[in-house]
């Protein structure tokens, strides 16, 4: 099958559907890793919904074993994966004991309830036993055997369990939601299986995408956008040609933080950047949406998944989150993909792609909206922008530290180590630290301001500087340097 997101191999954005891998009539067997975060939750409610569409084979998480477990019960998966071997023991030991079964959830959900200071875990937890208890009467009817036997599923972790999820043999699409660079090599691990992904995982892309696109073309592989702003532009680039391909709009809610003067971003504390306006996420989502560096991440993914350059994107700040991207077509012609912030379309759409599948989702009150409202965005106030066309412009390894040096600047400000502010500084100061490998240079004439990517083999004015080819290995190292780079700089600054 054709890849579909890679217009390095194929001259149009989508293959026919009589060319597709799937059919109706066809259960799609998946690996979610990620399980039970946001992305991984949407999921598996989707395929609870329709179970005579999915079978959930292959079950990963890290830490969150409690919830994991309630997954395993419910969908009875083949394999599990966790972090390490001490909670592969916990989660066996509830497994074995009676601890999840079906009498004993309401008494023990309900004590959880009464908690005033509940964890993540246990909101995860009860978020997913409401959501079960609600679908379970329809699952009952499609014939959906929650009752089945789930001990017997067997169990793994760390990174040889992770590889083993994403490329397990019963398995044909693997969902990979996993937080932050440890997405990475299971990506790679799945490509190499065959198996087709949905990628709610940018950091993939941002850290390695130029061998991760090529690798996924030559195995054939195809890989579907799960963000919900590169599922607009995949939908809205359905059928067309990439040659009339012009410009993508990529639409950022502006978070939290939106309206908030420079001089006050010294005072935000955590849980400020943690309420976001229109979205549910997962912490390091949230924040990135709070810096604008999840606009940032995705800047370098739409580069990677579109092979567009960085300078045919624009970023518009939409806080009504209606309109989820658009693009721009050479005939002027824009199309935009429009609906509810809600993580389910876009989720089902890359696991059931070309179909769509009922979700019981209401659409936008147009009428009550009245108007759809746009801003350009603070560059100043928000850096991380600028950090994506350098990342993009440079090439090669810079994509990997800048991201890295956001993972690393993003837990210590949650953990309350350093102000909002010097997020940005440590990212800045990374990057500028940074010994870039590089074989995708980009040179601007500063006179004109004109590009040439060598990428895409767009001319302009300017010399083609001297190139130097990068590998896996060279990703990995400068994640792992720009990582001890990034905690020296926070060391600095207590």
């Amino acid at each position: 099958m054709n890849n579909i997101i890679n217009p390095r191999t194929v001259q149009t954005c989508f293959v026919k559907e009589s060319n597709c891998l799937y059919s109706s009539e066809k259960k799609r067997r998946l690996s979610v890793l990620g399980s039970t975060g946001s992305i991984g939750r949407n999921a598996l409610q989707i395929a609870a919904m329709h179970p005579d569409r999915f079978d959930v084979t292959v079950l990963a998480a890290a830490n969150n074993v409690r919830l994991l477990a309630r997954q395993i019960q419910i969908f009875k998966p083949e394999i599990a994966v966790v972090l390490n071997s001490e909670r592969a023991y916990e989660l066996k030991k509830i497994l074995s004991s009676h601890d999840l079964s079906c009498s004993d959830l309401s008494s023990c959900c309900s004590s959880i309830s009464r908690q005033h200071d509940l964890s993540a875990d246990n909101r995860q937890y009860l978020s997913f036993y409401d959501q079960f208890n609600r679908d379970k009467h329809d699952m009952e009817l499609k014939g959906y055997r929650y009752d089945k036997e789930w001990r017997d599923v067997k169990i793994y972790w760390g990174d040889s369990g992770y590889t083993l999820a994403a490329s397990y043999e019963n398995v044909d699409t693997v969902l990979l939601a996993m937080v932050g660079a440890a997405g990475l090599m299971p990506a790679l691990a799945a490509i190499d299986a065959g198996k087709h992904i949905a990628l709610a995982n940018k950091e993939t892309l941002v850290m390695a995408g130029e061998l991760v696109m090529s690798r996924a073309a030559e195995k054939g592989v195809t890989i579907y956008p799960v963000d919900s702003e590169h599922s607009a532009i995949f939908q809205c680039l359905e059928g067309h040609s990439f040659k009339n391909l012009k410009k993508i709009f990529l639409t950022a809610s502006g978070g939290p933080f939106r309206g908030t003067p420079l001089e006050n971003f010294k005072d935000i504390k955590p849980e400020d950047a943690l309420n976001h306006p229109t979205w549910s996420m997962g912490n390091k989502i949230t924040i990135d949406s709070a810096t604008l560096m999840n606009k940032a991440l995705e800047i370098v993914e739409a580069v990677q998944l579109f092979n567009v350059s960085v300078y045919d994107i624009e970023v518009l700040v939409h806080p009504q989150s209606i309109v989820h991207s658009m693009v721009g077509f050479s005939d002027g012609a824009v199309m935009a993909q429009m609906g509810l912030p809600d993580m389910k379309s876009a989720i089902s759409y890359a696991l059931s792609w070309p179909e769509r599948l009922d979700l019981e989702l209401e659409f936008p009150d147009f009428c009550a909206l009245g108007s759809l409202y746009f801003e350009p965005p603070d560059r100043d106030r928000f850096p991380s922008l600028d950090f994506a066309v350098q990342a993009c412009t440079e090439g090669g390894t810079l994509p990997a530290v800048m991201n890295a040096a956001n993972e690393v600047a993003v837990n210590a400000f949650l953990n309350h180590q350093i102000k909002f502010p010097e997020i940005f500084s440590i990212i800045e100061k990374t990057m500028a630290m940074h010994r870039n490998i590089n074989k995708n240079i980009v040179c601007c004439s500063v006179a004109n301001e004109e590009i040439m990517d060598f990428r895409y083999n767009k001319t302009g004015n300017g010399d083609r500087l001297k190139s130097q080819a990068y590998t896996l290995d060279d990703v990995i190292k400068s994640d792992i340097w720009a990582r001890e780079t990034a905690l020296g700089l926070i060391q600095s600054f207590r």
